[in-house]
């Protein structure tokens, strides 16, 4: 099907406003003859006169005076829909943002955050969506407006920013005998563990450090997060390795449970926030962005 061209809308809506071909063609900067041509062509588009010759005036036909609001009504949205974005105003900001999150980030600034937001966009709120497969994929349907969880390859068009890093650290009950005495990479090993894992896996970086000394830890309880870790540990003698992070949360709750730095060296995990370009000159977008990446360094 071939499209109607467009630009008649912008004379058709001239030749209204102005009631003759000469006026329409002054404020289209067009010679009379090429407007007296595009009024021709606006006449054969919709099967009507437009303008009809009344003495020595033109006066709108019957359809051209239905037509006329809703014209004038469709320049004035492309105008708009055209025009540079506007001064983002946050005190009227209307908007629920989706976040692929992981439990560091979560546990961290999940509330602060929100509250950090209401300071400025008393009306905006916040859907955290637990990490999987397609977390690539959901950026680019637009489905979720930040990935946030360790640094992983994503696609060359994807934009990701470093928040912060974090470090593993053990998590055992106040009165664990581990405490009672230094903790070595055999004492570690020597009890029960908890392993969290959101596939299922027991095993990871601190087992692969572990076996370089030719230790194998017990894992006993396999759970899919650090949250449900932390549940489990109540009175027992097992040990959960958890992000730093994720300890300070569990110790500004009053929860009984004692850290301490692992006996082996485990890297750092680089924490990221990505999104996709649809949303790189998106004001509320930035603001966002800006806002999270301020309260992550904030708290480094």
């Amino acid at each position: 099907m071939k499209l109607p061209d467009l630009n008649l809308i912008i004379a058709l809506d001239a030749l209204l406003e102005e009631g003759s071909v000469i006026g329409a063609a002054r404020r289209m900067n067009l010679s009379p003859p090429a407007m007296s041509r595009t009024l021709t062509r606006i006449r054969e588009q919709l099967g009507d006169p437009i303008l009809v010759k009344t003495g020595r005036r033109m006066v709108p036909t019957p359809r051209a005076l239905a037509l006329r609001e809703q014209v004038h009504q469709t320049m004035e949205s492309a105008i708009t829909l055209l025009q540079p974005e506007s001064v983002l105003s946050l005190a009227a900001l209307e908007r629920t943002f989706t976040l692929h999150a992981n439990d560091v980030f979560i546990s961290a600034y999940g509330g602060v955050l929100l509250a950090r937001l209401r300071e400025e966009a008393p009306n905006v709120g916040i859907r955290f969506t637990p990490e999987n497969g397609s977390d690539e994929d959901s950026l680019r349907d637009g489905k979720v407006d930040l990935y946030i969880s360790a640094m992983r390859p994503l696609g060359d068009d994807i934009h990701v920013q470093s928040l912060f890093s974090t470090r593993f650290m053990g998590l055992a009950r106040e009165d664990h005998p581990i405490f009672n005495a230094e903790i070595t990479p055999q004492s570690y090993a020597a009890y029960e563990h908890i392993s969290v894992s959101r596939r299922g896996r027991a095993r990871g970086p601190i087992d692969k450090q572990l076996a370089e000394s030719g230790l194998l830890r017990p894992i006993s309880l396999v759970v899919p997060t650090f949250h449900s870790g932390v549940f489990s540990l109540g009175n027992s003698d097992l040990i959960l390795s958890l992000p730093e992070h994720v300890v300070r949360a569990v110790q500004s709750m009053g929860i009984k449970a004692r850290s301490f730095a692992l006996p082996v060296t485990v890297e750092a995990i680089p924490i990221v926030q990505a999104w996709h370009p649809r949303f790189q000159r998106d004001a509320a977008h930035r603001w966002l962005r800006r806002i999270i990446h301020d309260l992550c360094q904030s708290c480094v």
